[in-house]
């Protein structure tokens, strides 16, 4: 619960800030009319005229100000015992903070190198082997190109080139394309 205070500051208070007073008093008083540094002169039974205002000497105080408010000083300081064991607290979460943190971190590096070894694996085209006779392949089908209207002229050619497949066959070099 937040209690409101206010604090009144008079000319007064002013005027002793200003004139240098360091009297410190514990009751505040009110303040009294001041009486003026000016001989007494005897007081005439006649009362000035109505549209007159009475003048104040140029010695006197200024007109009063109206009051200035101001919030309320802080609670008074907790004490020393208590000061302490918050104090230990916050050492001993700030020392948890840094420990949680340096194992953020030490996730974070594993976590990524993780990531980078599963992207490597996923992207990483798996070997594959040459296929075999693209030589005598290749020699077959510019047989062929070259002799279009005759095809029987490129027998020999293709001979070699269904050896040479049969015997990767036999190897297993060939990938299978069945499933």
């Amino acid at each position: 619960m937040v209690d409101a205070y206010t604090i009144q500051i008079s000319s007064n208070l002013i005027n002793q800030l200003a004139g240098g007073e360091n009297k410190v008093k514990k009751k505040t008083k009110k303040p009294k009319a001041r009486v003026s540094d000016e001989p007494h002169q005897p007081q005439s039974n006649v009362k000035p005229a109505p549209g007159t205002q009475k003048s104040s000497p140029s010695g006197a105080w200024p007109p009063l100000q109206p009051p200035v408010f101001f919030a309320a000083p802080p609670p008074p300081p907790v004490v020393i015992s208590e000061l302490e064991a918050i104090r230990s607290v916050l050492e001993e979460s700030e020392r948890r903070v840094e420990k949680l943190e340096k194992q953020g971190d030490k996730m974070i590096q594993e976590l990524t190198q993780r990531a980078k070894e599963l992207r490597d694996k996923e992207f990483k085209l798996p070997y594959q082997n040459p296929t075999p006779c693209t030589a005598e392949r290749e020699a077959c089908l510019n047989c062929y190109k070259e002799h279009e209207t005759d095809p029987l002229k490129c027998a020999r050619v293709v001979k070699i080139f269904a050896r040479c497949a049969r015997q990767a066959r036999l190897h297993g070099q060939f990938n299978s394309t069945k499933e």
